[in-house]
């Protein structure tokens, strides 16, 4: 069974920097052969694609946060990053972890198979 589990979420004030991680467990579940990505959910608004990494390590940014955030991922923990800086109260959200098999990029939620829990990040002005 594929497990997603995120952490690193918390309070935190405006220009400030946060890191996200996910660790992923699973007997057959490497994310060196998924396609792993950042959502996020704010309150009333649609979840959306916030950043993803290949299996070969290309990245995707959503246009709002380029420049600020950066995905990385390291296969040999099973675990994929976020970090995040210059924290601006629209960043606000609850963020979570989704892999779908094999590469190719998508920015639709729907199309990825496992989904963490989310954990909350709240910016304060």
């Amino acid at each position: 069974q594929v497990q997603l589990v995120e952490s690193g979420g918390g309070l935190v004030q405006t220009g400030d920097s946060l890191r996200l991680s996910c660790a992923a467990s699973g007997r057959t579940f490497s994310i060196s052969t998924m396609t792993m990505a950042w959502f996020r959910q704010a309150p009333g608004k649609e979840r959306e694609f916030v950043a993803g990494v290949s299996p070969l390590g290309n990245t995707l940014y959503q246009d709002s946060v380029k420049g600020r955030f950066t995905i990385s991922k390291d296969n040999a923990k099973n675990t994929v990053y976020l970090q995040m800086s210059s924290l601006s109260a629209e960043d606000t959200a609850v963020y979570y972890c989704a892999g779908r098999p094999g590469a190719g990029w998508t920015t639709t939620y729907s199309n990825y198979a496992h989904w963490g829990q989310g954990t909350q990040v709240t910016v304060s002005s």
